[in-house]
């Protein structure tokens, strides 16, 4: 079995945190059995230890479990004290070995709560997450610091992320001239939606799609879900009404998607309008699938996290626990997306690696 690459490779780099005493296991083992463990449906401290001992003869087969397996509070505490930037970092090592990031790739960030890690009256963690849409992938999290917010985190996640070539999405918290410099900087492309957070440039979008009537447009029809979707884009490149559009680094036009909903049981239809901001000069027609890709992370990804993994629910307190818990549950997410020979969700392709090795073995080497 050949899992090492991904199991202990990419994660040597760690420093243990612990005391040389306090070491009857080594943590390449303890991340390796976490990782096994939580593909297989594991989501507590508590799972993981009860995965190992139940499946320890077949872990003997690739790992070296010198005083057999850990208890809870083991992994627990190892979890808390291991410094997260450094585990993001080998995750984002692991992922640009997997990835194959093509240009014109959208890239996807936003930020999901999760809500069960909150400690002594302080806010839950805010986690901010880049997600490729072709690649099926994350690429990397940061987590918000506690009296901070998406507009600094955005950043620090660019940082480490490969973004030549792709064009990188963020809702209207992300909508900040250093955000779309710093996209620029990464030899990338930005669609940046607007609301009233822009207030001056909110109203002056507003007013170019009602006066300037050279606009580029397209419209699309949705069926499916119980509902008829009508979505009419419009681009402006040759603006009339915005002033100081200098400030946003390399602002090549602005974009308006108006949707209307129509549900087919009721009869009720429901309206929105939304703006946005770009580097780009492409057409309507490819706006409407870059925006469209955007809401992937909503569904492949934080969906995914609360309803297959029950990251929701997560009460991992104790130090950076929570944090480096989100970071395997999006390892496992990773595996389960790639593999492609069970068609079903991944519930149940977590609930098949549990049942058999072999598959599981799959999902490791895919």
């Amino acid at each position: 079995m050949n899992t090492n690459k991904l199991l202990t490779e990419f994660f040597n780099e760690l420093e243990d945190p612990r005391r040389e005493k306090c070491k009857k296991h080594l943590m390449s083992d303890l991340i390796a059995i976490t990782i096994c463990a939580v593909i297989c449906g594991a989501e507590t401290w508590e799972d993981v230890e009860e995965y190992g001992n139940v499946k320890k003869n077949w872990l003997r087969s690739f790992l070296i479990l010198p005083n057999g397996i850990a208890s809870h509070d083991t992994f627990n505490r190892l979890f808390g004290s291991i410094c997260p930037l450094k585990f993001e970092e080998c995750f984002s090592n692991w992922v640009c070995s997997l990835a194959n990031i093509t240009k014109g790739e959208v890239i996807a960030i936003d930020g999901k709560t999760i809500r069960g890690a909150k400690v002594d009256g302080k806010s839950p963690i805010h986690m901010v997450s880049a997600w490729a849409c072709e690649n099926n992938l994350v690429l990397g999290q940061v987590k918000v610091n506690e009296k901070s917010n998406e507009i600094t985190a955005i950043p620090n996640l660019l940082e480490v992320l490969a973004l030549t070539g792709t064009i990188v999405t963020i809702d209207a918290m992300g909508c900040q001239t250093e955000i779309a410099k710093k996209i620029i900087e990464k030899e990338a492309d930005y669609v940046l939606a607007v609301k009233s957070n822009q207030g001056l440039l909110f109203e002056q979008i507003k007013d170019e799609f009602r006066f300037n009537k050279s606009q580029n447009f397209s419209s699309d029809i949705d069926y499916g879900h119980g509902r008829i979707e009508t979505r009419n884009c419009s681009v402006i490149t040759d603006f009339k009404h915005l002033e100081n559009i200098e400030k946003w680094c390399n602002l090549k036009a602005i974009v308006r998607v108006q949707s209307e909903r129509e549900f087919k049981r009721t009869g009720e239809k429901e309206t929105a309008e939304r703006f946005y901001i770009t580097s780009l000069n492409q057409s309507a027609e490819k706006f409407q699938y870059i925006i469209r890709n955007h809401w992937a992370i909503e569904n492949k990804l934080h969906w995914c996290l609360d309803v297959a993994f029950g990251e929701d629910l997560n009460r991992k307190r104790t130090g950076n626990a929570s944090q480096n818990f989100s970071l395997i549950n999006k390892i496992a997410l990773n595996l389960a997306k790639q593999e492609k020979s069970c068609k079903r969700g991944i519930k149940a392709k977590r609930l098949k690696a549990g049942w058999d090795n072999d598959y599981l073995i799959r999902l490791l080497n895919f």
